[in-house]
């Protein structure tokens, strides 16, 4: 027989997304206070970024000298431009170099990675209300759309893993990009369903750019197109364009049965604001998070076999003891030809600590990764996975991350293993952590500004209740550069 043509009532994951930013009222505090320390955060991410030309050069606008009035300005720079090309801009800059926030599940990814989508469509819609008399966005909205946008990612990636069937996890961040800024928009709720629809409509990002043999700098700049696709998707739906109700379920056509293996998304829990209440910070270590708290184990190593007057060169092997996320995705052997290869390889986030005693963005050019000591070192470390740490980072209560490192020397000394569960960006670690992140977003700020401009957007962004009032245009003018 064939297929009904009588359209289907949309999908009830589309219908609850559409509730959740339409509906749902945020009434955690303590989500209002993590999305203020993920915001500076995210942005000082970006601004680290402004120091490597293999992201600058992607800047700007698409064509050079574009004017656009009342465009949405990119923070750190003196583009200001469409909202969709802003979007791409930030989110490139934020996600460079694999130093913003994470979320791990059975999928993972970073979640302020929705920012570039946010702030750049609240900077141009609070700048057009102001040019037309009317009163302007207040950074209150994007604190809001970011817990919003947070735990539609999250609350996706916990029970669905993508990067099981080939897909990369910026589909989550499209997907909830899209509904929070086509409400920021003043989308009605079926407008919302019909943009969502877009977005999982569109064809979806490999994740080959992330694994051998191919890794790769799109890795730096998917995401960055994902939310800046987003925002193109929503202004395409505010026009009335219709949406594709049974996008997910349509049997042979839908997401399901071609990208989901057939499978159905699975949910833990509603909509609220667990995901950003939760979220993993990035503090001392550019490095994918599944080897951040290997890389602690690493730093206390070095200093140990300093203290026994042994170096890097007296080590006779590694062993890693992880969890299976860790190994399916940055267990590497081989050679490593750029720094996206290298910050995904866990021996590579070993070594550097271990030989140098740090483990910085630069770390991962090419001047650093020509030291031999290297690629020696990353031949006698070896990843092992520990059943009991796969079991502690799935677990809701718990989501550790944890790593243990033991080194055995030549002279056949075997060192005591240091085992870390919970990275210092941990919701476990938040009272030793927001202060470190608070110095992280300073030194990012002096990268980039002048000590008064710096001070001044300190100032603005660490009084919350002076930043949740602030006008977003006004707040976005602080960081402007000629």
């Amino acid at each position: 027989m064939p297929a009904s043509n009588v359209r289907p009532k949309p999908d009830q994951v589309l219908v609850d997304i559409a509730d959740y930013v339409t509906r749902t009222k945020i009434r955690s505090d303590l989500a209002y206070e993590t999305a203020s320390h993920c915001l500076i955060d995210t942005l000082g991410c970006g601004f680290e970024s402004l120091e490597y030309p293999a992201c600058t050069k992607l800047l700007g606008p698409i064509v050079p000298g574009t004017v656009v009035p009342n465009g949405a300005k990119v923070p750190g720079t003196p583009y200001q431009l469409d909202p969709v090309q802003a979007a791409f801009n930030l989110g490139a800059m934020i996600r460079w170099l694999d130093f913003n926030d994470t979320w791990l599940a059975a999928e993972w990814g970073h979640p302020s990675d929705n920012l570039g989508g946010i702030l750049m469509t609240a900077d141009w819609l609070s700048r057009n209300a102001v040019a037309a008399g009317k009163p302007p966005l207040t950074m209150r909205d994007v604190l809001t759309a970011m817990i919003r946008a947070h735990e539609i990612q999250g609350c996706l990636a916990l029970e669905n893993s993508f990067n099981k069937v080939g897909l990369d996890h910026v589909v989550l961040v499209k997907v909830a990009s899209t509904a929070v800024v086509a409400a920021m928009m003043g989308l009605a709720h079926d407008e919302i369903v019909n943009a969502v629809s877009l977005a999982f409509v569109d064809g979806q990002s490999l994740r080959t750019y992330r694994h051998a043999p191919n890794t790769g700098s799109r890795k730096s700049w998917a995401a960055g197109d994902a939310t800046s696709r987003a925002v193109r998707l929503a202004l395409i739906a505010k026009t009335g364009e219709m949406g594709y109700p049974s996008v997910l379920t349509a049997k042979t056509w839908g997401f399901y049965d071609v990208l989901f293996k057939g499978k159905p998304f699975a949910f833990q829990r509603p909509y609220a604001s667990y995901v950003m209440e939760n979220v993993l910070f990035k503090i001392s270590f550019p490095a994918e998070f599944h080897s951040q708290t290997a890389v602690e184990a690493a730093m206390t190593l070095h200093r140990e076999l300093a203290k026994l007057g042994k170096s890097s060169d007296d080590v006779k092997k590694i062993t890693i003891r992880t969890h299976e996320a860790c190994i399916r995705i940055i267990d590497k052997k081989g050679p490593l030809d750029n720094p996206a290869d290298r910050d995904h390889c866990i021996q590579y986030m070993v070594a550097v600590p271990l030989i140098f005693g740090r483990l910085t963005a630069a770390d991962y050019e090419d001047r650093v990764a020509a030291d031999p000591r290297i690629d020696a070192l990353r031949a006698k470390i070896v990843c092992v996975e520990d059943p009991a740490f796969t079991k502690d980072y799935h677990d809701p209560d718990k989501r550790s991350i944890a790593n243990a490192l033991t080194v055995e020397l030549s002279d056949g000394r075997k060192l005591k293993e240091i085992v870390v569960e919970y990275p210092i960006g941990h919701k476990r670690r938040r009272k030793d952590g927001i202060p470190l992140l608070v110095e992280k977003f300073k030194v990012n700020l002096a990268r980039v500004f002048a000590p008064k401009q710096a001070a001044a957007i300190l100032e603005a962004s660490l009084d919350a209740k002076k930043l949740e009032a602030m006008a977003v245009h006004e707040y976005v003018d602080l960081m402007v550069r000629p």
